[in-house]
């Protein structure tokens, strides 16, 4: 990284921030870090350190390529940190960095695009007592196949929606990490640590009878007794092959490479598939798109009655790691459970994200929704 002379870099400083920050956080700021530099280089400056009018210019810049408020904000706490451990002043905390981010949220509005939810029933008035509607948890799970990569995805988005878990978080499971519960048919998913628990205090989530089901399945077809849960299943497909009939030893050409197996012929050969399955756990990048190829197998299937085709491209956009998550939010809530209820069995430190899911369910389900469906 570009930097003027004379900044000192505290070795034993650098090594606690790695070994208190979750590998996550050390690549957000590695890569936040990384485009300051060519930015700064670009612009003939040193990044380090940097002045208030040189942060305020790239968040400027970042906003003009399309970043998000959020993003915004994130490069604002990076810049921040990196000043912190070099022991340099601040320049994130002048105002002009701060009316910057201001006048781009007031401009574009702060509100986050969220992930299209993973609800079980769908978009259901009442979890327990309607059928299922449009894209649904139930759907996705009923259409997965019985080979080894649809045995891990059932199993693994049974997980993701009884669990909420993060993408993160959900590949770290072991199996290990299951313990008995009192339900002899249930069991209980230990969660050494979370992004709201950095320190490691750890917690608890219940896995149901159909989770316990689909992972015990999984397990046995993939061979899996310890170590990660949820790994990567590589697929070798052959093309089928028709009979090859023998010939005679006089139609052989002595131009012709000599093989016996031309006098005998060769059987007809079935189109086969070879799965190989890891020992490593999926990269949290794989999820969201695991979810979308659910979507389209569930689809295609005739699973997902109410969707038409020409939905199935807006329906695709909106899916990521985090729907299952949003989706397990917004059935707590029309369930009837309260925010203190939703917050711990989704182990929210704040209720600003639990509200903000639940945001459009609220609006459809409070007192004017209520008042206007009677109205009709």
């Amino acid at each position: 990284m570009k930097a003027e002379a004379g900044i000192v870099l505290d070795a034993a400083l650098f090594a606690a921030y790695e070994a208190a920050s979750s590998p996550h956080s050390i690549r957000a700021l590695t890569s936040d870090l990384e485009a300051f530099d060519l930015w700064c280089r670009r612009q003939g400056l040193a990044a380090l350190p940097a002045t208030s009018s040189q942060v305020a210019a790239y968040l400027q810049a970042r906003a003009g390529e399309g970043a998000k408020p959020a993003s915004l904000s994130r490069y604002k706490a990076s810049l921040a940190k990196i000043h912190q451990l070099l022991g340099l002043a601040d320049p994130t905390k002048a105002e002009l960095v701060k009316l910057t981010l201001a006048a781009h949220r007031r401009g574009v509005g702060s509100a986050q695009a969220q992930a299209r939810p993973l609800r079980f029933k769908g978009a259901v008035k009442d979890v327990a007592r309607d059928q299922p509607h449009g894209l649904n948890v139930r759907a996705l799970l009923e259409a997965s196949g019985e080979d080894l990569t649809g045995l891990r995805d059932r199993a693994l988005l049974s997980v993701a929606y009884d669990t909420g878990l993060r993408a993160s978080e959900l590949v770290a499971i072991t199996v290990e990490h299951i313990l008995e519960a009192l339900d002899p048919e249930a069991r209980l998913l230990e969660i050494p640590r979370s992004k709201g628990d950095q320190d490691g205090e750890g917690a608890t989530a219940y896995l149901s009878p159909r989770s316990v089901h689909a992972i015990t399945a999984w397990c046995k077809a993939a061979g899996i007794t310890q170590g990660p849960l949820f790994r990567r299943v590589q697929v070798r497909r052959y093309k089928a092959r028709g009979a090859i009939k023998p010939r005679a030893i006089e139609t052989i050409s002595g131009r012709e490479a000599w093989d016996l197996g031309k006098l005998k012929g060769k059987p007809a050969v079935a189109a086969r598939a070879e799965y190989t399955v890891g020992e490593k756990p999926l990269h949290p990048g794989a999820i969201g798109p695991i979810w979308r190829a659910m979507v389209v197998r569930a689809f295609e299937a005739g699973a997902l009655p109410d969707l038409m085709r020409d939905d199935l491209a807006r329906v695709l956009k909106g899916i990521s790691a985090h729907s299952t998550r949003v989706g397990l939010n917004q059935d707590l809530f029309a369930s009837g459970e309260d925010l203190a209820g939703i917050m711990d069995a989704l182990r929210w430190k704040s209720p600003r994200m639990p509200l903000a899911y639940n945001r459009n369910l609220a609006a459809e389900q409070g007192a004017a929704g209520r008042l206007m469906a009677k109205l009709g």
